[in-house]
């Protein structure tokens, strides 16, 4: 039972001394942030209770921290600010409430812990979109709370994660612009800048070897730094390819810019396909006009936050990688060739 919970039973959980233990539950100096962390939350998980209250020393609060690098979010303007918007509308539907930190470079880099963590504000964490692997990997080896990933991936660490289908999406648009004719495809997006635009550009080389087209590296066209910055123009001089297949819409769309300023037209000339189904608010294309892969971002929330949830209450879940398949949207950029 939670009374018998000693100091030492925490102590030899956390492999620390009694001391350091009394310090951290007592909230007295001596002991580092990131400890004091731990022990609490190794307190909490052991039904640990105070002798004079008897109530547990740590209480749900009903909050959930959402974690996103700044480089990221900009609002429901982007990607990921819609993204949010539907974690935190599945939080609400679930009685929980989101708590939104934007992760800065420098706290990434160095392996900080999230405020909403140190302050103990939440019961579980959702980080959202690429980080630094060993900022993942600290997070993982060294929170007690329940922790789940949406729309991350990094294979060499074991996450409970919801990702979108880019290798099959990614694939099957590859196909259908090979079924339309084309047998010259570039690919456009920078695969060592994260692990969702490399799992795209594998499905994009498998369409290719299934039918018979041999890939050549030039076709590989990078569309950001390694940090994620896309950059304002991506295509230079005259294009020998038939068509491209972008990693994101947006991607997509300064592509179609740069084509259109050389003089070619889309699609007549040159088929352009994207992927998200998203667009930026205000970035001057139809919305309804890149050919592209939708992604389910309301499906994605919801299998998010329902296994965390489960997660916290210690109930079953699908552990690992969840895929969250969507569909292709065909719309006004890609025109059938000539076989």
């Amino acid at each position: 039972m939670a009374k018998d919970v000693t100091l030492a039973d925490i102590a030899a959980k956390v492999g620390v001394s009694n001391v350091a233990v009394s310090k951290a539950l007592s909230g007295k100096p001596g002991v580092s942030d990131e400890l004091r962390i731990r022990i609490k939350q190794v307190a909490d998980r052991m039904g640990y209770t105070t002798s004079a209250s008897g109530k547990a020393a740590v209480a749900e609060t009903g909050n959930i921290g959402v974690i996103i690098p700044e480089q990221y979010y900009g609002y429901s303007l982007s990607f990921y600010g819609q993204l949010y918007e539907k974690v935190v509308k599945a939080l609400y539907d679930n009685k929980y409430y989101g708590i939104l930190e934007l992760l800065v470079r420098e706290d990434e880099q160095e392996g900080n812990i999230p405020k909403v963590l140190r302050d103990g504000k939440v019961d579980g964490l959702i980080f959202m979109g690429q980080m630094d692997e060993r900022y993942i990997q600290k997070m993982v080896s060294q929170s007690e709370l329940p922790i789940f990933f949406l729309d991350t991936y990094k294979p060499s660490i074991a996450l409970d994660t919801v990702i979108s289908d880019g290798y099959y999406g990614t694939y099957l648009l590859t196909d259908y612009l090979i079924r339309y004719g084309h047998k010259k495809i570039g690919f456009v997006g920078n695969v060592e800048a994260t692990d969702s635009i490399a799992d795209r550009f594998w499905g994009y080389r498998k369409a290719l070897r299934e039918n018979h087209i041999e890939f050549e590296s030039k076709w590989e066209i990078s569309d950001r730094s390694k940090y994620g910055k896309t950059g304002d123009k991506i295509l230079y001089g005259r294009s020998d390819l038939e068509a491209y297949v972008c990693n994101c819409d947006y991607t997509a769309q300064i592509v179609i810019q740069d084509l259109e300023e050389r003089g070619y037209d889309v699609p007549e000339d040159i088929s352009v396909v994207g992927f998200d189904d998203f667009l930026p608010v205000g970035r001057g294309m139809e919305e309804d006009r890149i050919t592209s892969y939708s992604v389910n971002m309301e499906r994605m929330a919801e299998a998010c936050v329902e296994s965390l949830i489960k997660k916290i209450k210690h109930q079953r879940y699908i552990e690992g990688v969840q895929i969250v398949t969507g569909n292709i949207v065909w719309k006004k950029t890609v025109k059938k060739r000539n076989i």
